[in-house]
């Protein structure tokens, strides 16, 4: 198994991304901690990983507290000793955000509280715990909207975005020589709850699909998947990357310098 005798804390494992990682961390050897606000979903996720026989824990957690993230990171170390793999995944797309005229104060604060201080918070804290272990692997949560404008406008959520990938990179410079790993998982658009309510109709759908060269949104399980590989050894020689999983929309718009 590719993450035997490891500890992983995924912070947003109640649905989407993060239950779907939680649970194939978990089939792959992992002792998983489930971070969120949701209660009921996290121990949803946690019933469910148990169920296949296999360990995790339930803490509740609001990324956009510091007190929350360091407890976090306690209680994965008092449960399980050490903590080797960070999923910094909870975030938000809020349904009024929209371009820079129409987006409220107080929507585009919420949004960077939980997308980009979340991160921030669990590497402030994740780090040392990380250094504790001997070293580790951390997968922030970006966005292909990292890398270029939304069809659809979510000005919050894409500099959200901007902001994590940006992160990561200074992270991955300063942290490489500590054996702790720093990259960002990109995916392209998902047909996940968070999207979908996002892309409340037909018309919004279809003006993304139409820019997917794969033609259809991408699954949680698939990104899963490259997470995966990113908190295993496998994936040794890689850190600071922007690693995109998006069926293609980036090879299409983004022109190289």
């Amino acid at each position: 198994m590719r993450l035997n005798n490891k500890t992983a804390l995924i912070t947003g494992g109640s649905s989407g991304i993060g239950r779907e990682t939680a649970l194939l961390f978990a089939r792959e050897g992992a002792r998983v901690v489930v971070a969120d606000v949701n209660d009921a979903g996290g121990e949803e996720t946690v019933a469910m990983i148990r169920k296949e026989g296999n360990e995790a824990v339930y803490i509740h957690a609001d990324v956009s507290k510091a007190g929350d993230c360091k407890s976090m990171i306690d209680f994965a170390e008092a449960t399980y000793d050490e903590l080797h793999i960070l999923f910094n995944n909870a975030g938000i797309m809020h349904s009024n955000d929209d371009d820079a005229e129409s987006t409220e104060e107080e929507v585009w604060d919420l949004t960077m509280n939980i997308n980009v201080k979340g991160v921030f918070f669990g590497c402030k804290y994740g780090i040392p715990a990380l250094r504790r272990a001997g070293g580790g692997s951390i997968i922030n949560t970006a966005s292909f909207v990292a890398l270029l404008g939304a069809a659809t406008p979510q000005i919050a959520y894409t500099a959200s975005k901007g902001a994590v990938l940006s992160m990561t990179r200074e992270l991955a410079v300063i942290h490489a020589r500590e054996n702790i790993r720093v990259n960002a998982l990109c995916p392209g658009p998902l047909r996940t709850e968070l999207l979908m309510k996002f892309l409340n109709t037909d018309e919004k759908k279809q003006r993304r699909l139409v820019h997917i060269p794969m033609g259809r949104f991408g699954e949680a399980r698939e990104m899963a998947q490259a997470a995966l590989y990113l908190a295993s050894d496998e994936s040794s020689y890689v850190t600071g990357t922007e690693f995109l999983v998006d069926g293609g929309i980036t090879a299409a718009y983004v022109t190289p310098v």
